[in-house]
């Protein structure tokens, strides 16, 4: 199924200085803590959303195991409460 509705962009700025456009693929809550999972064309990472609303922005989460279980449990709940 093809989605062709608008998505919001992010640009991130990599330890190496370089710029890189991601799209906001998600937006969701876990253990009481909010993440956005951004996708660019060869990779998709998630981040941890910190601040209050209209003064939010994004923390990069530095463990790989931390980022990948927060992956895993996101993909397990989308397969089992699939968006209609």
């Amino acid at each position: 199924m093809m989605h062709d509705e608008p998505r919001d962009y992010i640009t991130i700025k990599d330890e190496q200085g370089n710029l890189k456009d991601f799209a906001v693929e998600a937006l969701f809550e876990m253990e009481g803590k909010s993440y956005a999972l951004l996708a660019a064309e060869d990779e998709t990472m998630v981040m941890q959303v910190e601040g209050e609303e209209g003064d939010q922005y994004l923390v990069g989460i530095s463990d790989p195991v931390e980022s990948q279980s927060i992956l895993d449990a996101y993909q397990i709940a989308v397969e089992e409460a699939p968006a209609e």
